[in-house]
């Protein structure tokens, strides 16, 4: 179908149509025609339904209604027109946390044909910088608060040439140039095939992968799982911890509730603290967060009973059975879990209340198809331990990225996980299939650690991978070898961790190291991962271990978790 896109980059870097992965539209709901535009579906279609003055974003001292959020989208998109020279194609990043006004500036880029590269708060300039050199944005909206990073790798990235900032009070500021246009924006007509998104996953290498998604993906995602296990209601008021520059939290804190005249809670921060108060002040009624937050939150289950939550949605990491038992035995609650993957933006596989069962993810989504198969894509029996494949409306597409071919086989999506198939269909998460580390729901590349390290003057050699961790799930432990004269002690431990925070984003760093006199490595000198900790795995003794951190500072913990940060991503078990 003809596309509005006038820039052609991401058309032309599509992955060839033998490819991609074989797409499924059975359901009714699935039929989309062949212009779309997510922004006209969601907003504007939500004002013509009547909807306008429901309220729709809520953030500190803020309540936008459905008429609220569409006027200042529009502002901002004639801004991105008129003011920055956008037209359709072009890449715009976002830096922001969840703020309203965010949810502004991606319903903006939608409405003026743009692609959006919504990017995390914590991440760095250099993260920063793959980004932009990735997918060639030229554009940016940025919170003033995180300008200093993004300043930083635009000074190295000479394609990014149009900056706004916003909660900025000076007449440079976005708001300014909002004031500025006034009138409605005609939203482009862009075809269901357009890429709207550029999801980034970092992978097991470190090497940033972007995923394209339409706008009729958004659409997709919308008429699935929400809709079939979630079931939510107009009068749902939505909170968690998410950021929406994960997919997972896109969906959940953004498009789910406005595809269903529903509202939302966007926290800046959301520990479990402020979930908590979040949810007492705004009433909320369904929850998305990880078992890190429900576990914490459990402490509170009689207040958290006598409240208005009434749905719970595990995200994130691996949903241990004794935290789903702890949470329905302080709150009355069963968790809603699921897997999903930014390749195919949001979950397939689920499990409502009724029908969760312990120890099984679930079954396939109304809308997908999963099968457990061998090394040579064969399907697997029954309660055979194998790969995760999956098909339906939404599938990978990286941008130019030969590791496609890794992600798409004969037509199916897989998601670098291990699973069984019981007897009953239900789908049992085993491990990941590749050298993720998944800590607290951040998905976390061992070799992207491993080359923040190895700037470190005092690191010869490192070896990183994930080992098991009560609270959440694993953490990221390091074995070095140091440079001659280099002492293998605790403060050097903390020095080295210091550098990771300070080089990457903060919850990548190693929270345990170990000094070894020599990694394990292959006769062709490649590094074997797996005999990490094993009792051979390095020639010697350990100098010194430094224990897992029990705590680090508050700007270092992770304030939110993301929905799926690299491939598949284990939502709960």
């Amino acid at each position: 179908m003809a596309s509005a896109h006038i820039d052609t980059f991401a058309r032309d870097r599509l992955p060839p149509a033998e490819m991609q992965p074989a797409y499924l539209f059975e359901l009714p709901e699935l039929q989309f025609p062949d212009r779309l535009n997510c922004a006209a579906e969601l907003l504007d279609r939500a004002i013509a339904s009547g909807w306008g003055d429901r309220p729709c974003v809520r953030g500190a001292g803020l309540r936008w209604t459905y008429a609220d959020l569409r006027d200042r989208a529009d502002r901002i998109a004639h801004v991105l027109v008129a003011d920055m020279g956008l037209v359709p194609g072009n890449r715009v990043l976002l830096r922001a946390p969840n703020t309203p006004m965010l949810a502004a500036c991606w319903f903006a880029v939608m409405k003026a044909g743009g692609i959006a590269v919504a990017t995390m708060p914590l991440l760095r300039a250099k993260e920063l910088q793959a980004i932009v050199d990735k997918a060639e944005v030229s554009h940016a909206l940025c919170d003033l608060r995180l300008a200093d990073e993004l300043r930083t790798a635009a000074g190295e990235c000479p394609v990014l040439r149009r900056v706004r900032y916003f909660n900025d009070p000076s007449d440079a500021g976005l708001e300014a140039a909002m004031a500025r246009h006034p009138a409605p924006f005609d939203t482009v007509d862009t075809a269901a095939d357009d890429t709207c998104i550029l999801a980034f996953t970092s992978g097991t290498t470190g090497v940033p992968k972007a995923t394209m998604h339409f706008h009729r993906d958004v659409m997709a995602i919308c008429a699935c799982w929400p809709r079939h296990v979630l079931r939510p209601s107009p009068d749902d008021v939505f909170i968690g911890s998410p950021p929406m520059a994960f997919t997972f939290g896109l969906g959940g804190l953004l498009l789910f509730p406005m595809a269903f005249g529903a509202s939302a809670v966007l926290l800046e921060k959301a520990s479990p603290a402020q979930l908590l108060d979040g949810i007492r002040d705004f009433g909320a009624t369904v929850l998305f967060t990880a078992p890190t937050s429900y576990r914490a939150l459990a402490a509170h289950g009689e207040a958290l009973r006598a409240g208005t939550l009434r749905r719970c949605v595990s995200a994130g990491e691996a949903l241990p059975a004794a935290t789903r038992a702890l949470w329905r035995q302080a709150t009355g609650l069963v968790l809603i879990d699921g897997i999903g993957a930014t390749e195919m933006l949001h979950i397939f596989i689920s499990a409502d209340e009724a029908h969760a069962r312990p120890g099984a993810t679930g079954v396939p989504v109304p809308g997908y198809r999963a099968r457990v198969v061998d090394a040579a894509g064969r399907t697997l029996p029954p309660r055979t331990v194998g790969r995760l494949a999956v098909q339906g409306p939404t599938g990978c597409r990286y941008l130019d990225d030969a590791r496609q071919a890794q992600y798409v086989q004969d037509g199916w999506n897989l998601t670098g996980d291990a699973y069984l198939m019981d007897d009953d269909g239900y789908f049992h998460y085993q491990s990941r299939t590749d050298d993720m580390i998944i800590s607290a729901g951040y998905n976390i590349a061992s070799p992207e650690v491993e080359e923040a390290l190895l700037l470190h003057p005092a690191v010869a050699e490192c070896g990183v991978v994930g080992v098991s961790d009560a609270e959440r799930g694993q953490i990221v432990k390091a074995f070095v070898v140091l440079q001659p004269g280099q002492a293998p002690c605790p403060d050097t431990a903390r020095a080295l961790q210091d550098f990771v925070k300070r080089t990457v984003a903060p919850y990548k760093y190693p929270r345990a190291i170990e000094f070894v006199a020599s990694l394990p490595r292959t006769e062709t000198g490649k590094l074997q991962r797996f005999r990490l900790g094993h009792p051979d795995a390095a020639a010697g003794t350990p100098a010194c271990a430094a224990p897992p951190a029990s705590g680090s500072p508050r700007n270092d913990t992770p304030r939110s978790i993301p929905s799926f940060g690299s491939e598949a991503r284990k939502v709960a078990r």
